[in-house]
C-alpha cells in the first residue's frame, strides 16, 4: 500500500482521489497522505505542508477528525508492510516459480520410479484433466490465492507422504499420483488469470510467456534434480522429497505476497468490457471458430510428443548404449542415470531458446504477412518431425548425434508454445478467452499426453513378446513404437496450416465483436 491522498468535501463528507478533483474547485476540501488499510485505520498521519489550497483559500485539518479511522494494531501495521512488496513484477515471478515446481514435480516419477511409471503418468494427467474445470469454475468466483495455496500446500503434503510408500503397496503410490493431479491443477488452472489481471497489452504477454517457461525448466530440473537426489541416497523415494519442501515455501510466498486484483481489471481500464454471456454460449462460438478448432488440435499433437519423449526418450537412449555395449542392462532399483540428466538439461535450453526464437520470428514474419503466427508453428512443427525421425536413425550407432537431433528436433517443437497463445488472443474476444483456454488445456490433456506415454508402452511391449530377452529388440521396439510420435507431429503441422486459412477471417470477427 502506497501512499493514497484522500480528500473530503467539507460540506459532504465524501471521500475522493486527488487526481478526480477539479483544479479549480470553489468547495472547501482537506487532503491528507496516509495508507489506510482495508478496514479503516490510519497508518501514517501527515504533515500540515499536505494541506490542499484552493481558489477559497486554505483548508482546515485533514482526516484526523474521520471518526471512522483508528490507530492500527501490530499486527495491521505487519499487513501494510506486506502490502508494499506486493508488486505485480514479485507476484509473477513467485506464480512462475510456483509452476516450475509443479512440472519439477511431475518429471521427478519419470527417473526415480522406474516400474509402471508410464501408467503412472496417465493417472496424473487424467486426474489433472478432470479436476481443471472444477478449478476454473471455483477460481472465477472465489478468492484465487487461497485456492492456489490450498493446491500446492495439497500436493506438497501428499508427495512428502507418498515417498514412505513402499514397493508393496504400490496402489497407494498410484492413488497419490492421482490426489498430486489434483492439486497440481488447481494451480495450473488459476495462476494465468492472476497474471492476466495485473498487467496489460505487451508486458502482459511477456509475463505469461515467462510463466510458460516454467514447462521446460521445471521439466528439466525434475530430470536433473531427481536423478542425483536418487543416487546421492541411493534410494528413490528420496528424490520424491525435495520438491515438497520447496512447494510448502511456495505455498506461504503467495499466501504473503501476491495479491487477489478484481478479475478484469486490467482489461476494464478501457471502459469497454460487454458484459459475460453463457457458458453455453461461449462454447457454441468456440466450437464455431475454425482457427481456434484447429490450432487446439494441434496443441494437442505437440503434447503428445512431448508427453511420450518425457517418459521414454532417457530410457530409449539407455537401451541404446547397452546395445553399443557402453553399458551394462539395468538388473537393479538404482540404475545410472546419466540420460536423464542430459536429456533434462537438453529440454531447458531448447524450451528456453524455443519460446525466444518464437517470438522473434513471428514478429520478424508479421512484416512480411499477416498469417505470419500460424505458418510459423506450421513450419517449425514440420522441420521438428524431420530431425525427431532422424534419433531413432543415429541412436543406435551414435548418441552424441541422437543428442544432436534431440535438441534440433525439441527446439522447433517447443518454438510453437508462446505463439499458440497469440493466436487464441488474436481470434477469441476477451471475455470468452478464460473459457477458451480451459477448453485447450483439456483438449490437449485428453488427445495428447494423459495416453500417450501408456500408448507407446503397450506398442512396445506387445512388438518385444517375442524376443524378450534380446536387448537389440528391446531398443527397436521402443524405438518402432516411439516412431509413431512424428506422424502426429506432421499431423499437428497440418493442423496449424489449416489454422493459417482462416486465421484471418477469424481475427477479424473477433475484432468486429
Amino acid at each position: 500500500c502506497g501512499s493514497i491522498a484522500r480528500c473530503r468535501f467539507s460540506g459532504g463528507g465524501a471521500d475522493l482521489p486527488r487526481s478526480l478533483l477539479p483544479s479549480s474547485s470553489a468547495l472547501d476540501l482537506s487532503c491528507q497522505k496516509m495508507c489506510v488499510e482495508s478496514d479503516g485505520c490510519e497508518i501514517e498521519g501527515c504533515s500540515s505542508s499536505d494541506e490542499v489550497r484552493t481558489l477559497s483559500g486554505s483548508m482546515s485539518p485533514g482526516l484526523k477528525s474521520n471518526p471512522d479511522l483508528h490507530p492500527c494494531r501490530p499486527g495491521q501495521k505487519f499487513r501494510a508492510a506486506l502490502l508494499k512488496c506486493r508488486s505485480p513484477a514479485a507476484a509473477a515471478g513467485i506464480l512462475s516459480f510456483g509452476n516450475v515446481l509443479n512440472y519439477m514435480d511431475r518429471y521427478t516419477v519419470a527417473v526415480t520410479v522406474i516400474f509402471c511409471f508410464s501408467f503412472l503418468s496417465t493417472v496424473f494427467i487424467c486426474s489433472f484433466m478432470v479436476a481443471a474445470p472444477i478449478f476454473g469454475y471455483l477460481g472465477d468466483r472465489f478468492n484465487r490465492k487461497v485456492i492456489l495455496s490450498c493446491g500446492i500446500f495439497f500436493w506438497s503434503i501428499v508427495t512428502l507422504l507418498s515417498s514412505f510408500i513402499s514397493k508393496e503397496y504400490f496402489w497407494l503410490f498410484v492413488l497419490s499420483r492421482g490426489l498430486v493431479g489434483i492439486g497440481e491443477s488447481s494451480y495450473s488452472s488459476i495462476s494465468p488469470t492472476i497474471i492476466g489481471d495485473l498487467f496489460t497489452s505487451n508486458t502482459r504477454t511477456m509475463m505469461l510467456s515467462v510463466f510458460y517457461l516454467a514447462i521446460p525448466l521445471g521439466s528439466g530440473l525434475g530430470y536433473i534434480l531427481g536423478s542425483s537426489a536418487k543416487e546421492a541416497a541411493g534410494d528413490w523415494h528420496w528424490a520424491l522429497r525435495v520438491s515438497p519442501i520447496l512447494g510448502i515455501t511456495a505455498g506461504f510466498l503467495i499466501l504473503l505476497f501476491v495479491p487477489d486484483p478484481k478479475r478484469g481489471s486490467a482489461d476494464q481500464l478501457g471502459g469497454r468490457i460487454r458484459s459475460r454471456t453463457s457458458w453455453l454460449c461461449d462454447m457454441k462460438a468456440l466450437a464455431k471458430n475454425r482457427s481456434y478448432v484447429f490450432s487446439s488440435l494441434a496443441s494437442a499433437a505437440v503434447s503428445f510428443a512431448t508427453g511420450a519423449f518425457g517418459i521414454w526418450i532417457p530410457g530409449y537412449l539407455f537401451r541404446a548404449r547397452v546395445v553399443q555395449k557402453t553399458a551394462e542392462a539395468c538388473t537393479k532399483e538404482i540404475c545410472s542415470s546419466t540420460d536423464s540428466m542430459v536429456f533434462g538439461a537438453i529440454t531447458c535450453v531448447t524450451g528456453l531458446l524455443g519460446v525466444v526464437i518464437g517470438a522473434l520470428t513471428t514478429r520478424l514474419c508479421r512484416q512480411k504477412t499477416e498469417r505470419a503466427d500460424p505458418l510459423v508453428c506450421a513450419v517449425s512443427m514440420l522441420g521438428s518431425a524431420i530431425f525427431i525421425c532422424l534419433i531413432f536413425v543415429v541412436a543406435k550407432k551414435s548418441i552424441i548425434g541422437a543428442y544432436v537431433c534431440i535438441f534440433i528436433g525439441e527446439t522447433l517443437l517447443f518454438l510453437n508454445w508462446a505463439i499458440t497463445a497469440d493466436i487464441l488472443m488474436f481470434v477469441v474476444i476477451p471475455t470468452r478467452r478464460a473459457t477458451a483456454v480451459a477448453f485447450q488445456s483439456f483438449t490437449s490433456h485428453l488427445l495428447g499426453d494423459a495416453g500417450s506415454p501408456y500408448l507407446i508402452g503397450l506398442i512396445s511391449d506387445a512388438l518385444q513378446q517375442k524376443y524378450t530377452t534380446s536387448a537389440l529388440w528391446r531398443f527397436l521396439s521402443l524405438g518402432y513404437a516411439l516412431m509413431l510420435c512424428p506422424f502426429i507431429i506432421v499431423l499437428g503441422g497440418m493442423f496449424f496450416l489449416a489454422t493459417a486459412l482462416y486465421f484471418l477471417d477469424d481475427k477479424d470477427k473477433a475484432e468486429a465483436q
